[in-house]
Order: C-alpha cells, then sequence, then structure tokens
C-alpha cells in the first residue's frame, strides 16, 4: 500500500477544527502518511516562470524556469505517489485558504495530473469546518465556495478525478458568539458526526487500499 498524503492549510494549528477532525482520521488510519504543512510552509503562488517552463524545452530553461519546475515536480511526484488523500481546508472568507489554492495551482498541469488523470478513482477526504452553517435552509446557503469547488476541482473526471468524501463540522462559531447560542447544539452534533465520519472512512479506505 502507498502512501496517504496529507495536506494541511488551515492557520490555526492545534486549534483549527479542521485539523481536529483530520487527527481523528488519522487516529483510525493504518498506513504511512506523507504530511505536507501548508501554513507552516506555503509553496509559492504559481509564476510566470512556472507556466512557461511547462511548455519549454528543458535545455532552454532560465535560472527561474529551472527552480519552478524543480519545485511543481517535487509537489506533483508526492501527489501521484499517494494512494489516498486527506485534505483540511477551512472556508476563510467563503472561499478556501490562499495556500491550498497556490498548491493546486502548482500541481495541476494537463498531460501529468488531468488529461488524462493518472490519480483518477484514488479515494480523497475533504475536511472543511466553518464559522456558520451553509446548508439548505440557512440564511448563508449558497455561498459556500469551497466544497463545491474543491469537489469539482478534486473529483471531476476531466480535472484530478479524485473519489471525494467531504466532511464538514458547522458552527465553529456557535460556543464564542453569544448569537449564536442557540445553535450550540446543532454544532455538538456535528462534530460528532465529523470525527465518526472521519474514523469510519479512515477505517475503510485503509481496508480498500490495502487489497
Amino acid at each position: 500500500m502507498s502512501y496517504l498524503l496529507h495536506i494541511d492549510s488551515s492557520a490555526l494549528g492545534d486549534a483549527s477544527v479542521s485539523r481536529q477532525v483530520a487527527h481523528s482520521f488519522l487516529e483510525s488510519w493504518d498506513g504511512a502518511v506523507v504530511h505536507r504543512d501548508l501554513a507552516a510552509a506555503p509553496v509559492p503562488h504559481i509564476s510566470a516562470a512556472g507556466i512557461t517552463a511547462r511548455v519549454t524545452d528543458p535545455a532552454d530553461y532560465t535560472d527561474e524556469q529551472s527552480a519552478a519546475a524543480a519545485l511543481q515536480d517535487e509537489l506533483i511526484e508526492e501527489f501521484l505517489g499517494a494512494g489516498a488523500y486527506l485534505f483540511t481546508v477551512p472556508m476563510y472568507n467563503l472561499s478556501m485558504p490562499s495556500v491550498f489554492k497556490a498548491w493546486l495551482d502548482q500541481i495541476i498541469v494537463s498531460g501529468r495530473t488531468f488529461r488524462p488523470s493518472p490519480a483518477a478513482g484514488r479515494p480523497a477526504v475533504l475536511i472543511s469546518a466553518r464559522g456558520g452553517s451553509y446548508r439548505p435552509g440557512a440564511p448563508n446557503h449558497g455561498f459556500d465556495y469551497v466544497v463545491p469547488t474543491l469537489e469539482a476541482v478534486l473529483g471531476r473526471e476531466e480535472l484530478l478525478g479524485l473519489d471525494v468524501t467531504t466532511v464538514v463540522p458547522e458552527l465553529t462559531m456557535a460556543p464564542e458568539t453569544p448569537a449564536l447560542a442557540e445553535l450550540v447544539p446543532i454544532h455538538e452534533a456535528s462534530m460528532a458526526d465529523a470525527h465518526a465520519r472521519a474514523r469510519e472512512l479512515a477505517a475503510t479506505i485503509t481496508t480498500a487500499t490495502a487489497a
């Protein structure tokens, strides 16, 4: 069995709910893990050198293109070497942390990770905590630009094609926000469900990838 690639992007460290739920997944994971913490060690945003290096003969690289291509190669090889994926991507201002978007832009390269995708069909778990609720019926329904975007980028057949399962612990601000006090029981139920679901997915994916 190859390794689980665990990508963290929350800036909150141990206080991050996304990381806490991911920890429950890892407690039930039986196998090797490669961890990349983008908050602690962010990858650079894609640059002109990185884009042009993809269509330039390596013999003609500038120094900037050579460095950019080396980074992309490292990240892509790490991505393709995994048999399963764990992404912790909280909601920041209705979208994903910029460090995760930077990582995506470095690894999504036509002919290498999509069109075709060598990783197509591999299991992936996306954990995305948020301070409020964006489910149907909630006032903010329709304003979640994290999960729909990432389910498309990570899971769409024309892109990375992973088999994505999403876990969403919500209302994380309820315990500290008086105006949300009546929603604390919903938050607590959401947290319990997220931790239980993470453990269940870890056990299921461990078994499936070991087969």
